[in-house]
């Protein structure tokens, strides 16, 4: 049974998604033209985003979310929690999170956690649960 979501009031929800269009216009991404932006939510009500980052090693690239998470620790420290995630892209196709990315939010978001994203050309809201029920967790892994 899929865990209600967070509440996010709509302001916050406005200023995530205002964040993550703005900060994907500072995208690096030469190679696919793709620019995407992530705004996260962090519990204490701070907003952290960042942008794509390409390599011309593909391998080497960097998509926004695991970006902004990764912003987030280096500001906030390796405790935070997330409770929302806003995505973005100037190409207005859709885009919700990559697999990869789907883990590291799992890391520090709660199943409950709230990701907007765009798709089909409209706001989707989904919890984290919902996007990624099976995450690889460490902690229990036998």
């Amino acid at each position: 049974m899929p865990s209600s979501p967070i509440m996010i009031s709509p302001a916050h929800r406005a200023e995530l998604l205002h964040a993550a269009r703005q900060i994907a216009q500072h995208a690096y991404s030469p190679y696919s033209g793709f620019r995407v932006g992530a705004a996260l939510l962090l519990e204490g009500g701070d907003i952290v985003s960042a942008a794509n980052v390409e390599n011309a090693s593909y391998g080497l690239s960097i998509c926004a979310e695991r970006a902004a998470v990764f912003a987030a620790i280096a500001q906030h420290g390796p405790k935070i929690r997330i409770s929302a995630v806003a995505v973005s892209n100037l190409n207005d196709a859709s885009s919700s999170p990559c697999g990869a990315c789907r883990q590291v939010l799992s890391e520090f978001m709660p199943p409950e956690g709230v990701i907007l994203f765009p798709f089909d050309g409209t706001l989707q809201s989904r919890t984290l649960a919902e996007l990624f029920p099976l995450g690889f967790d460490l902690a229990h892994a036998e």
